[in-house]
């Protein structure tokens, strides 16, 4: 695989800031590491961050890289602050970012497929929480959507009774109001239509979001939505995401395989 920290100016942020990407190598593999490409635009996973991470923690935390490298897919994992993937009402357009201008711009630096078919988000915490919104608010750009950990009833986070959202963080991202209906990703979920991407839902059991994993899978139940679950013993850690996104990799549609 090849590793690119790449710095560069977002038009929609209107400052400078910065992705990692993995890239796949058609060359003979290293000692101990597979390698694989087939001709044509690699498949892409986006793969999003949680709220106190950045850009290049699945590298530094999980082996990525590696599980990666015999599937002929690529990686971009960009930096998005704490803006739970949004357009912050008191900061930067950080959903503009990257819903819009990420993809387009990926697809100038490297050689990326853009068909639906090949294009997959993933993401843990916050970032399982953006990687369904962006699938359900996008859905004809994603095969597949899948989350690990997610906060994906946020409007509950607001005032939890033991861990609500940081009033800092919410005020910065939603300001005084409640969630908008295109950042809930529950009520998404339930206005959803047939074309909806494939999804994957994982939370471990001793997990603190665990609760809003179990609301959002009530919802999917509800409207009769197809969901893969896997909820069994785990908590929110790196132990369980770097075993955890092997198995979503598995999952994965990849026409590759």
């Amino acid at each position: 695989m090849a590793h690119i920290r790449c710095d560069f100016f977002s038009e929609a942020l209107g400052v400078g800031t910065s992705m990692t990407v993995l890239l796949p190598d058609r060359g003979a593999a290293g000692i101990g590491m597979a390698g694989s490409g087939a001709d044509g635009d690699p498949p892409v996973l986006y793969l999003l961050h949680g709220l106190t991470d950045d850009d290049t923690v699945w590298t530094r935390r999980t082996s990525i890289e590696r599980y990666v490298a015999p599937l002929g897919l690529a990686v971009v994992m960009p930096q998005v602050q704490r803006s739970f993937y949004c357009d912050e009402a008191h900061g930067n357009r950080y959903w503009t970012f990257l819903s819009e201008e990420l993809p387009e711009v990926c697809r100038t630096f490297f050689r990326l497929s853009d068909r639906r078919e090949d294009t997959f988000v993933a993401g843990l915490s916050m970032g399982g929480y953006g990687a369904l919104k962006w699938a359900l608010r996008r859905p004809e750009r994603f095969a597949a959507a899948a989350s690990l950990s997610g906060a994906l009833d946020v409007t509950r986070r607001r005032h939890h009774p033991t861990h609500p959202v940081d009033p800092a963080v919410w005020h910065t991202v939603w300001g005084d109001d409640p969630v908008p209906a295109d950042d809930d990703t529950v009520g998404l979920l339930e206005r959803s239509g047939d074309d909806r991407p494939a999804l994957y839902v994982a939370c471990g059991t001793e997990d603190f979001l665990y609760e809003d994993n179990v609301r959002f899978l009530d919802a999917a139940r509800k409207r009769d939505v197809p969901l893969t679950v896997d909820f069994g013993p785990g908590d929110h850690d790196w132990a369980y995401w770097d075993a955890r996104i092997s198995d979503v990799l598995a999952w994965l549609p990849l026409r590759t395989r």
